[in-house]
């Protein structure tokens, strides 16, 4: 996504936001050490061309979060990497889903997010910590019963606070987002962190959760309230 548009949709949010709220933003200000930055599914199956589900805009997103989790930790604050996985148990009583593929495609994807499988890897240039998280999700949404453990990581560690950023904006990200929020997070989409098939479905996914689910603002926004 150009400048142009990344500031286009950000106008966008204020504007809501000053019409409701009679301010810029929902959240005004981030405590370093009770946010967490969730990384939502950067692996190379949804990113690298020639996989199933490939997403090339995600690839452009990789230097905003680098700089996001870097600052985040200076600050004291928490990364969590969230993979999504395709061990055997992760869609057993999950049909419906398997029934949107064909046979040769449900195979494909299994193959490809195998734990053992290239797909399954973070992308190597995104700069994980020894220090960060890493969850597995069977689910489109991390927090979702039954899908990861990430609710129990987060509340050791009085994380209260969630910036949501990954692949793909309009799918898992929008989906761990809307519950992580009825979870009792203090939600924000990172917009320039987030990344979907086509444009559309990245700004209307954002318009759909603004003002009820979650704070959309871009990156430099967050770091500028990050204390």
């Amino acid at each position: 996504m150009n400048n142009i548009n990344k500031q286009s949709l950000q106008a966008w949010f204020r504007a809501h936001s000053q019409s409701r709220l009679g301010r810029d933003y929902i959240n005004e200000r981030f405590v370093a050490k009770k946010t967490a930055l969730v990384v939502v599914d950067m692996q190379n199956y949804f990113m690298k061309p020639g996989f199933l589900a490939a997403c090339p805009m995600a690839i452009e997103i990789v230097s905003v979060i680098n700089e996001m989790a870097s600052d985040l930790r200076e600050k004291g604050g928490t990364v969590v990497w969230i993979q999504t996985t395709a061990a055997p148990e992760a869609t057993k009583d999950w049909s419906i889903y398997k029934e949107l593929y064909t046979s040769k495609n449900w195979e494909r994807r299994n193959t490809e997010l195998a734990e053992d499988h290239e797909g399954y890897e973070i992308w190597p240039e995104l700069m994980v910590s020894d220090t960060d998280l890493r969850v597995k999700k069977s689910r489109f949404s991390a927090f979702i019963a039954g899908s990861s453990d990430i609710d129990t990581q987060l509340k050791a560690l009085n994380i209260d606070t969630l910036l949501i950023s990954g692949v793909a904006t309009s799918v898992c990200c929008e989906a761990t987002a809307r519950d992580a929020m009825m979870l009792n997070y203090r939600t924000t989409m990172v917009s320039d962190g987030l990344a979907s098939m086509t444009i559309e479905a990245h700004e209307n996914a954002l318009k759909a959760l603004y003002g009820m689910f979650a704070d959309v603002q871009m990156c430099s926004e967050i770091k500028s309230k990050l204390v």
